[in-house]
């Protein structure tokens, strides 16, 4: 019998297709913050707070478009030529221009390498898949808490993690012995990664003589930094929350650094980031480069134009640059001014004073969330993280009232 021949077999009345898609598939869980979102949008009261989205907001709530952001898009719009490919690189002019405001005044030379990203959630992922291309059997060394979307990226790309505590949430303190002593049991071409300023989600970052201490470590051991720096600008200052991943890459010598331009730039739906590396030489840099660049090919061939244009415009400009500088110091002292308040209202919440950026996270159990949510309007992760920014001096009395009412 020819296989022309054979009659396929009958299908269910109703069912089309060969029943291959979707095959080995099960349903995964639905993301929590996205479901948070639509729940407070579903809510009808007067006087609800949102203080779980992180996105920076003004006193009105809102989540503005920058002065400077809205000018140099004024600019692109009366200049731009064409639309065509940018190359994988993504836009060296906003590459290059990003460098003094990451690494201040030091001069890496050919040493440092990289490229535009889709925000830094594609820096991180294509830094993964690095890492397990030069060295599948390198561990990854993660503070914990930390942003939940580390864990699926570097999994994703099938690295090892190993978890420390970098944060007790019932104390409020910085467990920094716990890090060096994870880090002392690192082995050689492991990497650790590293929030470089304003740690998402607990606000708790390690100070000078700490970042020394622990670059002094990973020198030692030869262990690989990565550092996520996401939120510069919006702790201390631009230099200062910088500080930390300068101290890590001079002592260590080579690293990784993930950008993102989202925060400090409110370009959040523009997608702005890169990745940036520096090896111990010119040579070996041209060989991660080559890499970065077939790896990039391969995940989104070139990286969008529009977000990375508007960077460069900016920082090209002593004028606009100046002006972006002031607003993104109105934020952060928006932030920092918060951060007071909250202090001030409740002894309990005095920890929160000498946190950095947007975030902290408050000892609290979901039951405790849930019931904030469903008693006062007030919403936020089962993880207790909350996003300063979405406090007001307005509203803050309410929300130190409602917290008080859990105890």
């Amino acid at each position: 019998m020819s296989l022309d021949t054979v009659a396929p077999a009958p299908r269910p009345e109703g069912e089309t297709g060969t029943g291959l898609f979707p095959g080995g598939l099960g349903p995964q869980p639905a993301d929590s913050l996205l479901a948070l979102i639509g729940a407070f949008r579903a809510d009808r009261r007067a006087g609800k707070i949102d203080v779980g989205v992180g996105v920076y907001r003004d006193p009105q709530g809102r989540t503005p478009v920058l002065r400077a952001v809205k000018e140099a898009e004024r600019r692109l719009v009366a200049g731009q030529e064409t639309k065509a490919y940018l190359g994988p690189e993504g836009d060296a002019g906003f590459f290059e221009a990003l460098k003094p405001i990451i690494f201040g005044d030091a001069d890496h030379g050919a040493r440092l390498v990289g490229l535009q990203t889709p925000g830094g959630t594609g820096a991180l992922r294509l830094a993964a898949e690095l890492i397990a291309r030069f060295n599948p059997q390198a561990r990854i060394w993660v503070g914990e808490p930390t942003w939940p979307n580390h864990h699926p990226i570097l999994q994703a790309a099938g690295l090892e993690i190993m978890a420390y505590q970098h944060f007790d949430v019932a104390t409020q303190r910085l467990t920094f012995a716990r890090a060096l002593d994870a880090l002392s049991r690192a082995r050689r071409g492991d990497v650790a990664l590293l929030h470089g300023c304003c740690h998402n989600p607990v606000g708790a970052d390690f100070d000078m003589t700490q970042w020394r201490e622990l670059a002094q470590l990973m020198r030692e051991r030869g262990v690989l930094p990565l550092i996520d720096l996401a939120y510069q600008g919006l702790g201390r200052g631009l230099d200062e929350d910088a500080a930390g991943a300068r101290i890590l890459l001079e002592t260590v010598g080579e690293g990784l650094l993930a950008y993102s331009c989202d925060k400090n730039f409110g370009l959040y739906r523009e997608r702005v980031g890169a990745l940036y590396a520096l090896a111990g030489e010119a040579a070996a840099a041209g060989v991660v480069q080559s890499n970065l660049l077939a790896l990039a090919r391969a995940n989104w061939s070139m990286p969008p134009d529009h977000g990375a244009a508007i960077v460069r415009v900016i920082l090209s400009d002593p004028a606009l640059a100046a002006d972006w500088r002031t607003e993104l110091a109105e934020m952060r002292d928006r932030i920092r001014g918060i951060r007071a308040l909250l202090a001030d209202a409740d002894p309990r919440l005095a920890p929160l004073r000498g946190q950095q950026g947007m975030f902290s996270t408050l000892p609290l159990t979901p039951q405790q969330v849930a019931r904030l949510r469903d008693e006062r309007g007030i919403y936020m992760p089962a993880s207790g993280r909350i996003n300063l920014a979405g406090l007001t001096a307005e509203t803050i009395p309410t929300f130190v009232d409602a917290l008080a009412s859990l105890r």
